[in-house]
């Protein structure tokens, strides 16, 4: 059973779930129930409520207790006793039935109208009598008092047969082309026709004459409605003995109070389908198409619920269980669905099961779960390496994260952590041997988490003159995960920690040792005893005093070491803010300006060699008796950062490792002149 709550209104699918193959033996169908969780827990409202490929018309009898359902292929027809819960009889045909109607209370008397222009009338024990008409039939409608079979075809008549008399009467020849449509009013029997020209005839079965037309064809086009093709009549409904339901190929629903030949509501399906069925329920208006069944309120055309055809199936038709929120459809698929809506009205007394079911599943409340998907965040994406498929359809953005297949989840997880199935269950077999040490006799030891914490909370439990509200954090289950979950692990070293709550500084490292030896050695709870005559109350009270004391000293002491490391931090950073980034000067090195040095050798280049020689090596240079000057200076080329001690050691190195080439390679000095001379 599937639930739906469309414009808050909750409907039940009864007829969702597998269904299993009539072929199948009970021995293997029981196999297959006991197997498939889906199947045991569907809900088979009518055992085999179904039809081999399509089932065409629904219809309930004027008693209650039988279901008539029509489909293919081969044509046929079941009967459902609603007392069993089960099939009752099927019949084959040799055409496809059209539509049908149901003479008797019971399934007695039944006459159907097939395809192929055939007629046949059916009692208990099986098929009575066959006739032919002279044209294709559309519908037909049994008029009570005088007996008359009406029979509306492809053409302009109505054909007339009396059942009493077993003979056919003098048609009713109209103004249309053909007749799709027809109603009897069940109160003043007023014969009431629709036609393809999109016109509402009535007739009067006691002088066989016409006695008003409604052109419904121009009263279906109005501002709100988009017409695509000609609005022909195809169906009819009344309600009452003045309102009637008009129902056209484009997809308007017209109301009409006979007494007027303008509609006082119009509603629009906006599918462009014909409609199929129009029924009333109280207030509400049922109107169905193909895809559709919309239920809305005949006086303000307000929109109730609707229920929508799935994605490969159409609705062919409606039956509508009295006085009850329970209905039936034909539709292009194996089962007959049915559908339960509480709000519309209660269950019938055949199935009056369905509101208790329906209590109980609106009391459990729970969370929708969508089996085959998992929500992932982003950060999970992250870990699982999936954040390619960001933007693709393996992933459906929700709110903060991602819908994903659960079999792809899966794999990712095993592929990023294969060990964790193991850790999952060495963590499942420790909980269970936990569980297990739960029931013996239990050693009081310190926690893994927050021991420093719980040592102070022990030592002041054991001090009655101490006891405070925290004494019980302890013993209280609501902080239990505070000493399990390393995830509430406390860091003492935090700043907020050691100025809100200096409790674990108080604690001695000798005061911490000799509580774990006493724990240790106690292996059950001492009984607390009070000291007679005195109240605890009264003995916590002396040492108030002291204690705030100690706690004002303790948060000063706080204070200034925090202030401490806060300017050693800061002292730190600024130091480090002094040093060049981006070069560092050698002591005995002064800081030169790059670009003053390249401006000075510009300049220098533009100087003679004389007038530098003088500036540099004047020293150098000497005059000869012939009256020329001889200088003498050596080119060194420095490095930049290098002494000429660096220097002289660096050309020792380079000579060390400097290789003379062979011998062999070199060229005679001979052979080079003779070769120049050739």
């Amino acid at each position: 059973m599937q639930v739906s709550d469309p414009n808050n209104v909750k409907i039940y699918n009864l007829s969702c779930g597998k269904s299993l193959p009539e072929w199948l033996s009970d021995r293997k169908k029981r196999d297959l129930v006991k197997k498939d969780i889906d199947i045991r827990k569907r809900i088979e409202l009518i055992q085999d409520f179904t039809m081999p490929d399509i089932s065409n018309t629904v219809k309930i009898s004027n008693d209650g207790h039988y279901i008539l359902a029509t489909g293919i292929y081969k044509p046929r027809v079941r009967c459902y006793e609603v007392d069993n819960l089960s099939m009752k009889f099927e019949r084959c045909m040799d055409a496809e039935i059209v539509t049908f109607e149901i003479l008797s209370d019971d399934y007695s008397k039944l006459v159907f109208l097939q395809n192929d222009r055939h007629v046949e009338f059916h009692a208990a024990g099986g098929r009575y009598y066959r006739l032919r008409i002279p044209k294709f039939g559309r519908d037909m409608k049994l008029h009570y008092p005088s007996c008359d079979l009406y029979i509306v075809a492809a053409g302009p008549d109505m054909y007339r047969l009396n059942l009493e008399r077993g003979q056919f009467l003098n048609s009713l020849t109209t103004d249309a082309t053909e007749v799709n449509k027809i109603a009897i009013n069940p109160i003043h029997q007023l014969v009431t026709i629709g036609t393809k020209e999109g016109r509402v005839e009535a007739w009067d079965p006691r002088c066989r004459s016409r006695v008003g037309i409604l052109d419904c064809a121009l009263s279906s086009v109005t501002d709100d409605t988009q017409v695509n093709g000609f609005p022909s009549v195809t169906s009819l409904a009344y309600n009452g003995a003045l309102t009637l339901g008009v129902g056209t190929a484009t997809g308007q629903i017209l109301l009409y109070d006979i007494r007027s030949d303008k509609p006082f509501r119009v509603k629009d399906h906006m599918y462009g389908y014909p409609i199929s069925d129009v029924t009333f329920h109280d207030q509400y208006v049922l109107s169905m198409d193909a895809a559709v069944l919309k239920i809305w309120n005949k006086d303000d055309g307000k929109l109730f619920t609707s229920i929508e055809a799935g994605p490969d199936t159409l609705f062919n038709n409606l039956c509508h269980v009295p006085n009850s929120g329970l209905m039936f459809m034909a539709n292009e698929n194996v089962k007959i669905l049915s559908y339960y809506i509480p709000t519309l009205g209660p269950a019938p007394k055949w199935c009056s099961f369905l509101d208790n079911l329906t209590e109980e599943l609106e009391e459990s409340r729970f969370e929708t779960v969508y089996d085959d998907y998992k929500f992932v965040t982003k950060k999970e994406l992250e870990e699982l390496q999936l954040t390619h498929l960001i933007g693709t359809k393996m992933l459906r953005a929700y709110m903060h994260g991602y819908f994903m297949s659960i079999r792809l989840y899966n794999k990712a997880k095993s592929l990023v952590q294969p060990f964790s199935f193991e850790e999952y269950k060495k963590r499942k077999v420790r909980e269970k041997i936990d569980a297990a040490r739960s029931t013996r006799v239990q050693v009081k030891n310190l926690p893994k988490v927050n021991k420093d914490l719980a040592l102070k909370l022990m030592d002041e439990e054991r001090n009655a003159k101490k006891k405070n509200n925290a004494s019980g954090i302890l013993k209280d289950d609501r902080f239990k995960a505070l000493f399990e979950n390393p995830d509430f692990h406390i860091d003492p070293n935090a700043e907020e920690y050691r100025l809100l709550n200096p409790v674990i500084a108080r604690l001695d490292k000798t005061r911490k040792k000799q509580l774990e030896k006493e724990l240790l050695s106690k292996q059950f709870d001492p009984v607390e005893e009070e000291i007679e005559g005195k109240a605890s109350s009264d003995e916590s009270s002396d040492d108030s005093s002291d204690d705030d004391r100690e706690w004002v000293k303790e948060m000063k002491k706080q204070h200034k070491a925090i202030n401490k490391e806060r300017e050693e931090r800061e002292e730190e950073e600024q130091r480090k803010r002094r040093i060049p980034k981006l070069y560092e000067l050698k002591s005995g090195q002064q800081f030169r300006n790059n670009f003053k040095d390249v401006n000075d050798m510009a300049a220098n280049n533009r100087i003679t060699l004389g007038e530098r020689v003088q500036e540099e090596q004047v020293e150098n240079v000497k005059i000869l008796k012939s009256g020329n000057r001889e200088m003498t200076f050596t080119v060194s080329k420095k490095r930049k950062g290098m002494d000429d001690e660096t220097m002289k050691e660096h050309r020792k190195e380079r000579r060390k490792l400097i290789r003379p080439a062979p011998t062999k390679f070199r060229m005679p000095k001979q052979n080079m002149f003779r070769r120049n001379r050739r």
